[in-house]
């Protein structure tokens, strides 16, 4: 199962990832690197089942729930703004948001102008639901408006770039950077989970494949560093770890 998590950031192209620098400091020294690692909390999962779709929203809003309660406390405590997002879960989602045309094929988006998230439950979504995949599904989609919540989805969707190539490498920081809050957040709550290792293991092969999507384009990043980038997160539990913009080219190749 591969997920199609986008966030509203325009075409994406492809490229190799070139060196340049990226000078603006809500990108290379924000906030967010310096406000610690995130409390460890505890996110009691919801119940279900597969094929019940009533039961996916609901654990899904559950993990919500936790998101919200753990970056409150986190953004806040360290003097930042927070605000929840707006979430709509659909079974079958619109083809039009946040004023583009986003087809048919798609599981999650975040506009970044309504600071609205919204989810699609195709069936297959809802085949196979006792690993981390909706856990992720809701927790990698959130840190897009975490980034938005401090600045650095502002900074990348301002930030100059000479080519397709810079452009494609934005992107993948972006991206990846995203992933790693994501390992940083699961990392918080893993202890109140009760989860195997098997399900890491699963979690990090899924978001591994993503790497090859779209026949190998790596608009995620190789497969090898979306990997990295969730486990340095969740290694950490550090958003200061998540500093994509300062990493060299090969880690957001």
């Amino acid at each position: 199962m591969i997920a199609a998590l986008t966030c509203a950031a325009g075409l994406l192209l492809t490229g190799t990832a070139h060196a340049y620098p990226i000078k603006d400091e809500a990108l290379t020294k924000n906030s967010l690197y310096s406000a610690g690692a995130l409390a460890e909390t505890e996110c009691a999962e919801k119940p279900v089942k597969d094929g019940d779709r009533t039961s996916v929203k609901k654990y899904l809003l559950g993990i919500l729930d936790c998101l919200n309660t753990s970056w409150q406390a986190h953004l806040e405590g360290a003097g930042l703004e927070f605000t929840k997002p707006v979430v709509k879960i659909y079974s079958k989602g619109p083809t039009r948001f946040c004023g583009s045309e986003i087809g048919k094929d798609w599981e999650s988006y975040h506009c970044p102008q309504s600071r609205t998230i919204i989810i699609q439950l195709p069936k297959y979504v809802l085949e196979d639901t006792g690993d981390l995949y909706l856990f992720h599904l809701m927790n990698e989609i959130y840190t897009y408006h975490v980034l938005d919540l401090v600045g650095i989805g502002e900074a990348y969707r301002d930030a100059p770039y000479r080519n397709k190539t810079e452009m494609n490498e934005q992107v993948r920081r972006h991206s990846l950077q995203a992933e790693c809050l994501a390992g940083a957040f699961l990392k918080s709550v893993w202890s109140s989970l009760d989860r195997p290792v098997s399900n890491w293991n699963h979690l990090l092969k899924v978001a591994k494949e993503r790497g090859d999507v779209n026949g190998g384009d790596r608009v995620y990043g190789k497969s090898g560093n979306v990997a990295y980038w969730i486990k340095r997160g969740y290694t950490t539990g550090d958003p200061a770890s998540c500093n994509t913009w300062t990493a060299s080219a090969s880690k957001v190749a």
